[in-house]
């Protein structure tokens, strides 16, 4: 409807037309409903078919010159049919169909050469080939090879079982030929047992001054470990800060590198931090993640009675932004990861992405046993996807006092996420301090000491 500058609206109708206004008697004027308070008196008037077509309305102002035709609104639902909300709610739609459609098809391929898993440590190599048989060979010394063959299992759980118990013997071992440098701090591992009855290996340096000024719970990133922060904890205690870490890869249960859900570690981290508060009453409790280990503990934040009893949270270029390589990824990521979850696209890359411009940095990550060096899985890229997607979503419910840091020359995350999380978040107390050239991993640039210090003060100021 159209008002004119005198407040009145004339509304004509066609004969067949089903648009009709309650008009009663003989009168024409159809008074206002609203016992006129509003500023507009209604007139309805019966035209004949010859002089509007019977299918449309003519809405006239008082103005003899303005007249227009209105169709019956299909023009604008065919618009709305072909908006972006619709669109992604039709690709969402036909997501579940496929998934319903090939959920009797699953399978999960395990590839005679290509699916083996190659576990080595510093004294002997072991090789498990799923079918036809598990064969285990042991390398000695002088080269020769002593093996055995056993029948293969219904399912390839032990392969992953001696995988696993390989992993945890050597990062135990790690932990106790350790000897705390100049003496100041403790290192000690522990299994932490989750809700689903995996277990966790965690491990923690404490300085050995009783006086503590605070807790660090840390969580390093994808296809990494938390030994690989030990130089970092023992600054930690240098400055009286007691540290936990809390990982999912190294000698923890599962396959390498393989994340089923990112959701479990997000309950995990909950879990593991109301075991820290109950042993520990009283003391400020941080927490520092880097890159996936930044999502975890940023989407563990948004849990109101976890964040109420944290202090603050430091990031390293957290996986609040990661992008597919190409767009398609995005609508196939969810069917192949569902039909193929553990699938590898390519074969392993030795060298990995450029993280450090320190070249004994990058030496000592890909050459760590503990570390991942093959191709991202299926499920793990689509996890991370899913989760980075998720918190861009919800960066203004982000409350707690927060650090974020980023190389403006990271190529795996994106440093405009971490500057949108600045300026989203709903936190009283935020910084941020992006590192002109820097890359993924800043704790293992050249500048680690200037990124170390960064941290320790801002913890310092909130102690």
């Amino acid at each position: 409807m159209i008002c004119s500058s005198k407040g009145t609206i004339l509304i004509y109708r066609g004969k067949h037309s089903t648009f009709r206004l309650p008009v009663t008697g003989s009168s024409l004027s159809y008074k206002n409903r609203f016992n006129n308070k509003l500023p507009i008196t209604v007139t309805a008037f019966q035209r004949s078919s010859s002089s509007l077509p019977s299918s449309s309305m003519a809405v006239e102002t008082m103005s003899e010159t303005s007249t227009l035709l209105l169709t019956s609104g299909a023009s604008g639902r065919v618009r709305a049919l072909f908006s972006m909300r619709e669109l992604k709610r039709l690709v969402t739609i036909i997501h579940a169909l496929i998934l319903f459609i090939l959920l009797p098809f699953r399978v999960v391929v395990w590839r005679r050469r290509t699916g083996a898993v190659v576990i080595r440590d510093e004294k002997q190599e072991r090789k498990v080939w799923s079918p036809p048989q598990i064969v285990v060979r042991k390398r000695g010394a002088g080269g020769s090879e002593s093996g055995c063959s056993v029948a293969p299992p219904s399912v390839p759980a032990a392969v992953v079982d001696l995988e696993v118990a390989v992993r945890r013997e050597l990062a135990m071992r790690r932990v106790l030929e350790d000897d705390g440098g100049d003496g100041s701090s403790v290192r000690e591992f522990s299994l932490f047992p989750t809700k689903r009855g995996d277990t966790l290996f965690t491990q923690s340096w404490s300085p050995v001054s009783p006086n503590h000024r605070g807790l660090i719970v840390l969580l390093h990133g994808l296809n990494e470990h938390s030994g690989r922060y030990s130089d970092f904890a023992k600054q930690l205690n240098a400055n009286g800060f007691k540290g936990s870490h809390l990982t999912g890869h190294g000698g923890s249960d599962g396959l390498h590198a393989y994340v089923p859900s990112l959701d479990y570690a997000v309950e995990d981290l909950k879990s593991f931090l109301e075991k820290v508060f109950t042993e520990n009453p009283g003391l400020p409790c941080f927490c520092i993640g880097h890159s996936t280990g930044g999502a975890i503990i940023l989407k563990a934040m948004l849990d109101p009675m976890i964040e109420s009893r944290v202090s603050g949270i430091v990031l390293t270029s957290p996986a609040v932004g990661v992008q597919p390589s190409h767009p398609i990824f995005t609508v196939l990521a969810p069917i192949v990861a569902f039909l193929l979850p553990r699938y590898q696209f390519s074969a392993a890359n030795k060298k990995g992405m450029p993280v450090s411009r320190d070249p004994q940095a990058l030496v000592t990550k890909y050459s760590d046993p503990l570390v991942f060096t093959g191709s991202i899985r299926v499920k793990t890229g689509y996890e991370i996807l899913r989760i980075a997607a998720h918190l861009q979503q919800n960066l203004n419910k982000v409350k707690v006092p927060f650090l974020v840091m980023h190389g403006t020359a990271d190529t795996v995350t994106d440093p405009n996420a971490s500057k949108r999380l600045y300026e989203e978040a709903s936190s009283s107390d935020k910084s941020i301090k992006l590192f002109d050239g820097l890359l993924h991993d800043l704790l293992f640039e050249p500048e680690r000491e200037i990124i170390a210090g960064v941290i320790l003060d801002w913890l310092n100021q909130r102690v």
